[in-house]
C-alpha cells in the first residue's frame, strides 16, 4: 500500500511538473500581445484588412483622437468632434512586430490625401497613428521615413499623442463579414456584400493600387 501511494505521489508530482513546463514555453501564456491604434479612413476596412494577417488576434473599430466622450459614429461622421475612425490592432509581437504592421497598414492607404480617404471626405477619414510612447514614436517615425523613400512623395499620414479609444457600436464590428441584412441603394443585401460594393465603389482598392502597386498588402484584384 506504501509503494502504491509512492507512486501515485510520484506520477502527480511529475505531471504537475509537466504542465508548468508547457504553460511556461507556451508564447500563448507568456504575455505578448500588444496593441497598434491607427486611422485610415473607414474603419470597416482597416479591420478587414489587418484580421487577415497572421499574428493579428483581432481588430476592433472605434474613434479616437478628438475631445468627445463616448462619441457615436453619428456625432463622429458629422464633424466636429476631433475624432478619427480607427481601429485597435491587437497583436501577438512573437509572431509579428510593430514595425511590420506599419508597413503593412501605410501602403494600404493613401497617404498622400490630408483630407479623408478614397471617397470618405473630412477629417473624421483622415490617416493617423497614434503613439504611446518614445518607442512607439521612433518606430512610427522609421517606418513613415522608409514608405516615404520608397513612394517617392511626401506622405502626409501623421504620428499623434494616443488619447481614449472608445470602440464603436456593435453593428460596425466585424461588418465586412456580418450576414445581417441592411437596406441600400442597391436594394436588401447581407452586410457583407453592402461592404464589398461600398469597397469597390468607394474607389479604395484602385487607388491603393494605383498608388503603392506590388507593394499594396490588401488591395482586391492585386
Amino acid at each position: 500500500m506504501k509503494n502504491l501511494s509512492y507512486s501515485f505521489k510520484s506520477i502527480t508530482l511529475a505531471i504537475a511538473l509537466t504542465l508548468g513546463f508547457i504553460l511556461h514555453c507556451d508564447p500563448a501564456s507568456a504575455g505578448k500581445s500588444e496593441t497598434l491604434v491607427v486611422a485610415g479612413g473607414c474603419f470597416w476596412c482597416v479591420e478587414s484588412d489587418f484580421e487577415s494577417v497572421s499574428g493579428v488576434i483581432e481588430a476592433v473599430s472605434g474613434y479616437t483622437g478628438g475631445t468627445v466622450a463616448n462619441p457615436t459614429y453619428k456625432i463622429v461622421s458629422k464633424g466636429g468632434s476631433g475624432h478619427f475612425e480607427a481601429v485597435k490592432i491587437t497583436y501577438d509581437s512573437a509572431k509579428i512586430d510593430r514595425s511590420k504592421l506599419l508597413d503593412l497598414f501605410l501602403r494600404s492607404v493613401d497617404v498622400t490625401d490630408a483630407g479623408g480617404q478614397f471617397c470618405d471626405r473630412g477629417d473624421s477619414y483622415r490617416t493617423a497613428i497614434f503613439v504611446s510612447n518614445q518607442a512607439e514614436l521612433d518606430i512610427a517615425n522609421a517606418a513613415i521615413s522608409k514608405a516615404q523613400t520608397e513612394l517617392g512623395q511626401k506622405i502626409v499620414t501623421p504620428v499623434l499623442n494616443a488619447k481614449t479609444f472608445y470602440v464603436a457600436e456593435a453593428n460596425h464590428q466585424n461588418y465586412y463579414k456580418g450576414n445581417k441584412r441592411v437596406l441600400t441603394r442597391f436594394g436588401p443585401v447581407k452586410q457583407s456584400t453592402a461592404y464589398e460594393k461600398y469597397r469597390k465603389g468607394c474607389g479604395r482598392d484602385a487607388k491603393v493600387l494605383a498608388l503603392w502597386g506590388s507593394a499594396a498588402p490588401f488591395a482586391q484584384g492585386h
